[in-house]
C-alpha cells in the first residue's frame, strides 16, 4: 500500500480521529482541517483540563470526545495516534480490524517531506546528538547558501506544519523516541542508534518490545546508512546483522576489526592519538581533536562521533571544529546553574535513566552531592547504585523511587554508609535544600535523577527549571 496516496484519499473523502490533544497533535489537527478533513479529537482529559484548546477546537468544527471513555466507539477511517498511546489497546485494535488506517503525525511527516531526513534514537544521548547534527549541518549550509536545516520530532516544535516550506535541498534532523517508532513504516535516509539500555519498561513491558520499536528506525525505505554504538551489546548486534552500510563508533577501541566486529561493508569512528578518527578499513582520517570539544564527558565524545558519522560527506572538518569549540550544551544536560559559597550547582534533569546518571557522574572530575529519584519506569537500579558508590560523595534521595534506589544501594557490595551518606527527603525543594546543607566549599551539587519526572512534574524541563529557581533563590 502506498501510505501517502492512501492517506491523501482518506483525508479528502473520509473521517479522521486524532488520539491525544497534545503539543504534536494540535498542529496536526490544523493541518487536517486545512485539507477539508472531518476531524474528531479524543483525549482522556476532560473539557476544562484541556482549556483553552478544547474551546478553540470546537470553534474550528472539531468533534470532541473526552474523559475516561475517549477511546470508545472509534469508527473513523483514519486514526492518528499520539506517541504515548499504545496502538494495541482493544478499542484501537478493533477499529483497525474493521478497516481503519492507524498512523501518526511523525509518519505523515516522513511521507510528505521532500527534505532528506536524518534521524537519531537511543536510550541516552539522542537529544545532544540531534542538536550537534543540526548545528553542524546548519553551519555548513549557511556557508554555501543552499538549503535549510529543520530540527524536531521528540524535541522542539512539530515539523508537519512546515512541510510545505521544505525543499529537496533541505534536511530534517529528527529525534525519535521508541513511542514514535513503535508503529513507523518508513525510515529516514540516515540514522543513528546511540545505545539501547533498559528504559520505558513501564510502557513497553519488556526489553524485547523496546528493542523492536527502536529497530524501526532502520527497517524501511529509504534507509541507506546507520551509525551504531560498538560498545553497546544490543546496538552492536543490530549493526552486525544489518544489510545496509554501518558505521560503528567506539570511545574504547582503536582496532578497525574490533570496532566493526568484523562486519563486511562497514566503517568505523574511534579516538586515536587524541583525535576522533574515521576509517574505512584502508585509510584513517583525523577529524576532530577531542581536547577541543567544549562539552565535558566521555559520553559527549561519543555523541560527536555519532553526529560526525551521520553527516559524513555533508559537513567539513572545519565546520565540525567550529561547533566543537563553541557549543556549550543543551539546557538540562549538565547545565551549570551557579556557584555559591564555593559550591557549584549543575542541572542535569534530562537524566531519566541510570545510564544517563552514570554518564553525568563520569563527566565530572569531582565526586558530587547528587540528587536522585523520581517516577518509576520499572527499570533496575543496580547499575545506578554501582555508579553512585564509585562516583558520588553524598546521595540525596527523593520522589517515588527513593526507597528502590536505597534498596539497590544497600545491596551493592561497594556501598559503605560512612563513605557515602544517604539522605531521604520526600519533597523536591527540601531535597535541593538538603543538598546545599550537605555540600561544602569546593563541592559540586548535581541534579541527576536517574528517573522520569512524572511523579511530581509534567516533564524533565519543568523539574530542571524548578531546580534552577530554588538554587538561584539561595
Amino acid at each position: 500500500m502506498d501510505l501517502c496516496n492512501e492517506l491523501e484519499k482518506r483525508i479528502k473523502n473520509g473521517t479522521i480521529t486524532v488520539l491525544g490533544i497534545g503539543i504534536s497533535n494540535r498542529p496536526l489537527i490544523d493541518y487536517l482541517l486545512e485539507r477539508g478533513a472531518r476531524v474528531t479529537a479524543r483525549d482522556r482529559k476532560n473539557y476544562e483540563a484541556l482549556m483553552p484548546h478544547s474551546a478553540e477546537l470546537e470553534k474550528k468544527g472539531v468533534k470532541l470526545i473526552l474523559g475516561d471513555d475517549y477511546l470508545e466507539g472509534i469508527d473513523e477511517d483514519v486514526i492518528f495516534r499520539a506517541p504515548g498511546i499504545r496502538p494495541d489497546l482493544p478499542q484501537i485494535s478493533a477499529a483497525v480490524e474493521k478497516g481503519a488506517l492507524l498512523t501518526s503525525e511523525m509518519e505523515l511527516f516522513f511521507e510528505l517531506t521532500p527534505a532528506t531526513v536524518l534521524a537519531i534514537t537511543g536510550s541516552d544521548g539522542k537529544t545532544t546528538t540531534t542538536t550537534l547534527t543540526y548545528k553542524m549541518l546548519d553551519a555548513e549550509l549557511s556557508k554555501n547558501g543552499r538549503g535549510k536545516v529543520w530540527v524536531g520530532g521528540n524535541i522542539g516544535a512539530p515539523l508537519l506544519p512546515h512541510v510545505g516550506e521544505m525543499t529537496k535541498d533541505d534536511f530534517a534532523v529528527v529525534e525519535l523516541s521508541s513511542f514514535q517508532l513503535f508503529t513507523m513504516r518508513r525510515s529516514p535516509s540516515r540514522a543513528i542508534m546511540t545505545n539501547i539500555t533498559p528504559n520505558h519498561l513501564d510502557w513497553h513491558g519488556d526489553m524485547e518490545e523496546y528493542i523492536e520499536a527502536k529497530c524501526n528506525i532502520c527497517r524501511h525505505s529509504p534507509i541507506s546508512h546507520i551509525t551504531v554504538n560498538s560498545e553497546n551489546e544490543i546496538t552492536a548486534e543490530i549493526g552486525r546483522n544489518s544489510d545496509i552500510h554501518v558505521t560503528f563508533f567506539s570511545s574504547k577501541r582503536t582496532d578497525f576489526a574490533e570496532v566493526t566486529h568484523l562486519k563486511v561493508n562497514a566503517s568505523a569512528i574511534y579516538e586515536k592519538d587524541g583525535y576522533i578518527t574515521f576509517s574505512d578499513g584502508k585509510t584513517e582520517e583525523k577529524i576532530l581533536k577531542t581536547d577541543d570539544i567544549k562539552l565535558p564527558g566521555r559520553h559527549n565524545v561519543e555523541n560527536y562521533m555519532a553526529a560526525i558519522s551521520i553527516t559524513r560527506g555533508l559537513v567539513s572538518n572545519e565546520t565540525i571544529d567550529e561547533i566543537a569549540r563553541n557549543f556549550g550544551g543543551v539546557a538540562h544536560r549538565l547545565e551549570f546553574v551557579r556557584e555559591l559559597d564555593g559550591v557549584k550547582y549543575y542541572n542535569s534533569s534530562i537524566d531519566s535513566s541510570p545510564t544517563r546518571t552514570a554518564a553525568a557522574l563520569s563527566a565530572l572530575r569531582e565526586r558530587p552531592v547528587i540528587i536522585c529519584g523520581g517516577y518509576d519506569k520499572m527499570i533496575p537500579f543496580e547499575p545506578l547504585a554501582d555508579a553512585l558508590c564509585k562516583k558520588a560523595k553524598k546521595v540525596i534521595l527523593t520522589g517515588a523511587t527513593a526507597e528502590k534506589i536505597k534498596a539497590a544501594l544497600l545491596a551493592c557490595p561497594d556501598f559503605d554508609p560512612e563513605k557515602l551518606p544517604v539522605i531521604e527527603k520526600s519533597d523536591f525543594e527540601e531535597a535541593v535544600k538538603a543538598a546545599r546543607d550537605a555540600a561544602a566549599a569546593g563541592d559540586t551539587v548535581l541534579l541527576s535523577p536517574a528517573c522520569a519526572s512524572f511523579d511530581a512534574f509534567p516533564n524533565f524541563e519543568v523539574r530542571g527549571n524548578r531546580f534552577k529557581e530554588i538554587v538561584n533563590a539561595f
